[in-house]
């Protein structure tokens, strides 16, 4: 008896409960589906908001792309006419340029008659393009032009990097009895950069032959004036160094084996190869690679070190070991280099170049180098440590 009254009051508390739950439930749901229409609602005129804002966006970037290049088309029109109307050094400064004065030379050229002319390059201080001018005595312009390798640094574009001309040599480099001029210009990024040109005299000016200028800058024969006067005057070429494919063609063309630091390890990408330092002679220069070649003498890999050091001044050390704790033997590099100073002196400077093998070959470091510069007497069992230590593995 008890326990059906207690069965009936808990039935009667449930179902009142159950009632009480549906009308708050009722009421959440409700409220969450107004909710969700009025976010629904939101979103929609958010979008449509968004969609008028943007109606028109692809057709407004490609006018806005278009009206860019018709402004550097333009810039560049107007540029190329204050050039052209170029008459007198007087002129030249009026129209914005620097005179580069400090390499400045008179010389005779034939093909202006017998008296001294004056060579005269001129820097744009806007864009920084190269101009060179020939005047006469009375500084009239002779002869002008700015197609020149130094404004082709960013090909396609109207400004470049500023640079500085460091050397001209007056000379014949062709072989046809009339004086060339050949030149070096910089410019200074994460490095230093040569820009090497050559001016070819002909009847009444100068021309350029644009493919001579490519492989003198492309294949590094533009670190000196000599190097320059080397490849075009002598045909002496180091092009070879980068387009070789078997070790035997190298040492067809001159390339010298250092022989010490010659030797085979097994790359766990690439197989068992042998590392092939050497170097090639360019007018008492010492161009420094190495290679990674398969038993069979074919080149597999090239590395570059001395990038734009001039010469080989003595190779320390190279070794195939993991300094980046992934398991896959690097390749470091330790040497010590001559290049130019400031004042046409020769320094030597001592560094260590970083190479991670990877799934496809190698990649070239560039954290490390920035972070860490080789001291007076460095050695390689050392510098691999640094290296390790920099990458938080230790052995």
């Amino acid at each position: 008896m008890i326990i059906r009254k207690i069965t009936r009051i808990g039935l009667f508390f449930l179902v009142c409960c159950m009632g009480f739950f549906s009308e708050t439930s009722a009421g959440i749901f409700a409220e969450k589906e107004a909710g969700t229409k009025l976010q629904q609602y939101s979103l929609q005129s958010e979008n449509e908001a968004v969609a008028n804002t943007y109606q028109y966006s692809p057709q407004s970037e490609s006018q806005t792309v278009t009206t860019v290049a018709e402004d550097i088309a333009e810039a560049y029109r107007e540029y190329q006419q204050t050039f052209e109307k170029l008459k007198t050094a007087e002129d030249i400064q009026k129209a914005g340029y620097k005179l580069l004065e400090e390499q400045q030379f008179f010389i005779g050229l034939g093909t202006f008659g017998k008296q001294d002319v004056c060579f005269l390059p001129a820097m744009d201080q806007r864009y920084h393009r190269l101009a060179v001018f020939i005047l006469d005595k009375d500084r009239q312009i002779l002869y002008k032009t700015n197609e020149l390798e130094n404004n082709s640094i960013c090909r396609g574009q109207l400004e470049q990097p500023e640079t500085e001309m460091v050397a001209v040599t007056f000379q014949d480099l062709n072989h046809d009895g009339l004086t060339d001029i050949g030149f070096i210009t910089q410019y200074k990024a994460e490095r230093i950069y040569k820009i090497g040109d050559v001016l070819f005299q002909s009847e009444g000016g100068f021309y350029r032959d644009y493919r001579i200028s490519d492989k003198m800058n492309r294949f590094g024969m533009n670190k000196n004036i000599n190097c320059i006067a080397s490849f075009v005057r002598d045909g002496n070429s180091i092009e070879y160094l980068y387009t070789a494919v078997t070790l035997e063609e190298l040492m067809e063309n001159g390339f010298k084996v250092e022989e010490e630091q010659c030797y085979f390890r097994t790359f766990e990408k690439l197989g068992r190869l042998q590392v092939v330092p050497g170097t090639a002679k360019l007018v008492g220069n010492n161009i420094f690679m190495i290679y990674l070649a398969d038993e069979q003498g074919n080149i597999v890999w090239s590395f570059q070190p001395m990038e734009d050091y001039d010469s080989l001044y003595a190779l320390k050390g190279i070794t195939g070991r993991d300094v980046d704790g992934d398991g896959l033997k690097d390749l470091v590099v330790l040497a010590e280099y001559s290049f130019e100073g400031a004042s046409g002196e020769y320094l030597q400077e001592l560094s260590c170049s970083v190479y991670y093998q990877r799934t496809d070959g190698f990649v070239k470091d560039e954290e490390f180098q920035d972070f860490y510069i080789c001291g007076e007497g460095e050695t390689l069992e050392g510098l691999v440590k640094k290296i390790r230590e920099y990458w938080g593995w230790m052995t």
